[in-house]
C-alpha cells in the first residue's frame, strides 16, 4: 500500500464532505471568512479519516459517518483555534500559515472557535433526522461529545497549563496525553466503529488500537517540537521547552521518548490482529504515524 497516496485521496474526500457541510458565507462576513479560514488552511484530516477507516474495518456504511466526520474536523479545528491564541499558547503559525488571531483578531478568532464547535454539534444533530439506525448513531454521537469536554480534551488542556513550569512527573504527563490530544483521535475510532455496527469484540480491539495510536500521535509530536525544524513542522519548534511544558523528552529524554514511540506502534499494530485485510489502511496508517516528520 502506497500510504502517502491513500492519505492523500483520503484527504481530498474529507475536504468534499467539510465543503458540504460547512456554512461558506453569511453576516457578519469576518466571522465566517474566520472560521473557514483555519477549517482549510490544510491539515492531514487524521481524525475523520481515522473515523471513516474503522467504520469500513467493521462493515458498516460510511455514509453514515459523513456528518460524524465533519464534526470531528470542526472540533479538532475549533481547540486549535483556541489553543494559538495569546491567552494559550500565543502561536503565530500553524501549518506553515499565519494562526487565525494573527489575521482576524483575538475576539473574531476566539468566536470563530465557538461557532466551529456549535457547528459540530449542528452537523451531527442534523445528521441524526436520516439516521439508519438512531441509537447507534446517537452513542456514536456521545462518544464525540465526551472526548471534546471537561473529561477529555479540556481537561487535558487545563492540565498541560497548570503544570508548567512544574517537576516533571510522569502521572500528570500521561493524564495530559491522554486527553488533551488522545481522546478525540480514541472517540475518532470508536464513534466509527460505534456507528459502523460493531460487534463488542471489535470495539475493544478497537478502542486498544485508538489509545496506542492517541499517545503515539502526541509523544512524536513532543519528540518533533525539539528534533524537526520550522519549516518541516509548519509552526515553531523548541516551544514546549520554553514554556517548560510536561513533555515526554521534558520528563524521559528522548531516548526512552523515541522507545515509548516503538511501544505504542506495536501495541496499535497487535491490537488489531483479528481483523484481516479490512484494517490493512489501519496498520498502515499507524506506522506512517510513528515515523512522521510533521
Amino acid at each position: 500500500m502506497d500510504i502517502k497516496k491513500e492519505l492523500k485521496d483520503k484527504q481530498s474526500f474529507v475536504e468534499d464532505v467539510l465543503k458540504k457541510y460547512t456554512i461558506k458565507e453569511g453576516k457578519p462576513k469576518s466571522i465566517f471568512e474566520s472560521f473557514n479560514y483555519s477549517l482549510f488552511v490544510g491539515g492531514k484530516r487524521i481524525r475523520p479519516i481515522l473515523l471513516m477507516e474503522s467504520c469500513k474495518c467493521v462493515g458498516g456504511d460510511t455514509n453514515e459517518a459523513l456528518p460524524l466526520m465533519a464534526a470531528m474536523e470542526m472540533i479538532h479545528t475549533y481547540s486549535l483555534i483556541h489553543d494559538d491564541l495569546p491567552c494559550m499558547d500565543d502561536d503565530e503559525l500553524r501549518r506553515g500559515k499565519p494562526t487565525n488571531h494573527t489575521v482576524y483578531g483575538e475576539a473574531t478568532a476566539l468566536l470563530a472557535g465557538d461557532s466551529l464547535l456549535n457547528l459540530a454539534y449542528e452537523t451531527m444533530l442534523k445528521g441524526a433526522k436520516s439516521s439508519k439506525d438512531i441509537n447507534r448513531y446517537v452513542e456514536a454521537m456521545n462518544v464525540i461529545a465526551d472526548s471534546a469536554g471537561v473529561k477529555g480534551m479540556i481537561a487535558g488542556q487545563v492540565m498541560d497549563m497548570e503544570s508548567e513550569g512544574k517537576e516533571p512527573d510522569g502521572e500528570t504527563l500521561d493524564f495530559i496525553h491522554d486527553n488533551k490530544t488522545g481522546a478525540i483521535l480514541r472517540a475518532s475510532v470508536i464513534s466509527g466503529a460505534v456507528v459502523g455496527g460493531a460487534t463488542d469484540d471489535e470495539l475493544k480491539n478497537l478502542s486498544e488500537y485508538a489509545r496506542a495510536i492517541g499517545l503515539m500521535f502526541q509523544v512524536v509530536d513532543d519528540i518533533l517540537d525539539v528534533v524537526s525544524d520550522e519549516e518541516t513542522l509548519g509552526k515553531k519548534v523548541g516551544m514546549d521547552s520554553e514554556r517548560n511544558k510536561m513533555t515526554y523528552p521534558y520528563v524521559y529524554g528522548l531516548e526512552r521518548s523515541y522507545e515509548k514511540v516503538d511501544e505504542l506502534l506495536n501495541i496499535s499494530l497487535n491490537s488489531l490482529s483479528d481483523f484481516g485485510s479490512e484494517a490493512d489502511f489501519l496498520r498502515e496508517l499507524a506506522l506512517y504515524l510513528a515515523k512522521r516528520k510533521n
